[in-house]
């Protein structure tokens, strides 16, 4: 096992800081990836951060992620979360453990928003902290919560 944390990242989430800044605020994915690898550094770790808008793409990184023996995969699916079994089949087939993390709390939105294919398989949820679900999250796996 490697001390490399895979941070992928669903639909939408390249527009973050654009994209309904009054449920996801105004911080964007880079400035959150920078943040995640300045607290990993200090936690022993390192971050791979991706982003994609194909679920096929996030499927073949979470396989990736196994094969190449990362600590963890912190996963916001982001609207694949309430959609996708083939994520959630990919969790369950692989060993390395996931984290999901949202920005917002979905239990408190839409209905449809209630559902997660991806926490039925995932180690924890962290969910409803802004940016911080990202670090609360990483910092789960640097304690070996997860």
């Amino acid at each position: 096992m490697t001390n490399t944390v895979y941070v992928l990242n669903g639909p939408n989430l390249n527009l973050l800081g654009l994209r309904e800044p009054e449920i996801y605020g105004r911080v964007t994915l880079d400035e959150i990836a920078g943040m995640l690898e300045d607290r990993a550094l200090e936690l022993g770790l390192a971050i791979d951060m991706r982003q994609t808008n194909h679920e096929g793409m996030l499927v073949d990184w979470l396989h990736e992620a196994q094969a190449e023996g990362a600590r963890a995969v912190l996963l916001n699916a982001a609207a694949y979360t309430h959609t996708s079994i083939a994520l959630l089949d990919a969790i369950k087939a692989i060993t390395t453990p996931v984290i999901e993390v949202h920005l917002s709390d979905p239990k408190v939105r839409e209905d449809f928003r209630h559902a997660s294919y991806v926490g039925m398989a995932a180690a924890k949820t962290v969910e409803g902290h802004g940016p911080d679900s990202y670090r609360i999250a990483l910092e789960a796996v640097a304690s070996g919560e997860v």
